[in-house]
């Protein structure tokens, strides 16, 4: 996918965002007007979810989760907010809940996969499973008074709210939340401590993520709000995520890009260095004698030549590219110089490039020989 293209496509999913924002503005002069909110944010999660059903080539399992289940959140939301009967209002709630218990879940395994974290298939069973109790006892109400021990309707402005006085289980679900809003951001500390992720720009993106869904949710624990907000938030996050997916994958993109004009540099490098090497042969109808006289000084005067042209191209070099030349030449090796300056693979390899290219060398054994050459004792 060109650059141009992954912008366009990110404009396009962050479009239905900003038609909600623009259509919104009036809410808070009624209250009735909430139920159009939800109707607006479920529409808003459908777009999102066809954009990214559709402009995004490289698809994954867990965002297609988020997606789904930010659209099942709000479709709960909405029906809850129009429904005239208790039944249908539980109903709706436990839509709401369903879309609820996997989000977080779907977000920390997109966190673990944008900082190069893999979660055993064992755990990823017990963490659904997980999620599929809670799910369960959320679902409870009607049937059971485990999570809520009373539940009646109630209607403020025209829109349908549910009064509840929690049960024994409920703090099952915050508990659930708490988890795995925590280990997310442990994730996002220990990825930015070990320098798992890109850029700290990038650890930025993951934990504003996270934590506009944290406020959110402790605003809605100790303030009574006649409204979801993390309906809101939730979009918000998958933004956040999807953006950052996408940048990624521009950036390794472009990684690869450069590795393989690399490659072909190196390719025509030895190619030339192979066709200079035949013109040099003399013709085999010369004596053996005059050959074995003139190749050597042929070749010691175009070892010369270079040696000269390599000499004064080390000039050239940055700062960092002369402390990785000279790292190499003290004997260190990939491992050695990436703790030492404390970077990443990938700029080493791009600080290579351009070591290799201004000394007119293909590969770091060419670069050493004529290192040890420039400075052999006379």
């Amino acid at each position: 996918m060109k650059k141009t293209s992954q912008h366009k496509y990110t404009a396009a999913l962050l479009l239905p965002l900003f038609l909600f924002l623009s259509g919104c503005s009036r809410i808070g002069e009624k209250a009735s007007s909430i139920g159009i909110v939800y109707a607006i944010m479920a529409v808003c999660s459908f777009l999102l979810l066809l954009g990214y059903c559709f402009l995004v080539h490289k698809k994954d399992a867990w965002f297609l989760l988020l997606f789904a289940s930010v659209l099942v959140v709000n479709i709960g939301y909405y029906c809850l907010s129009i429904s005239k009967t208790l039944e249908e209002a539980l109903l709706a709630n436990r839509i709401a809940y369903l879309g609820s218990v996997v989000l977080p879940l779907s977000m920390l395994m997109i966190i673990l996969g944008v900082v190069g974290m893999r979660c055993k298939k064992w755990m990823q069973g017990a963490l659904i499973l997980l999620s599929l109790l809670v799910f369960l006892v959320a679902a409870s109400p009607g049937y059971l008074d485990i999570y809520y021990k009373e539940v009646s309707l109630e209607f403020v402005n025209g829109v349908t709210m549910l009064k509840k006085v929690y049960g024994p289980w409920h703090a099952l679900n915050l508990v659930y939340l708490l988890f795995h809003f925590t280990t997310m951001i442990i994730v996002i500390a220990y990825a930015a401590l070990k320098k798992r992720t890109r850029s700290f720009f990038h650890v930025l993106i993951l934990a504003a993520a996270v934590l506009v869904n944290i406020g959110i949710w402790l605003l809605e624990q100790y303030v009574k709000l006649d409204f979801e907000f993390l309906s809101v938030s939730y979009i918000i996050s998958e933004l956040f995520l999807l953006g950052l997916s996408l940048l990624m994958q521009e950036e390794k993109q472009y990684e690869q890009t450069a590795e393989l004009q690399e490659a072909a540099e190196a390719l025509t490098v030895q190619m030339s260095a192979a066709e200079s090497s035949v013109q040099e042969v003399l013709p085999a109808e010369e004596p053996l004698v005059q050959r074995e006289e003139i190749l050597p000084e042929a070749a010691e005067a175009e070892l010369k030549r270079r040696l000269s042209r390599f000499s004064s191209s080390i000039a050239t070099l940055t700062q960092t590219e002369r402390t990785i030349y000279e790292l190499y030449l003290a004997g260190k090796g990939t491992k050695d110089i990436l703790a030492e300056l404390n970077i990443k693979e990938n700029t080493l390899k791009y600080h290579n490039k351009n070591i290799y290219s201004k000394l007119e060398v293909s590969s770091r054994k060419q670069m050493m020989e004529l290192a040890r050459e420039l400075n052999a004792p006379k």
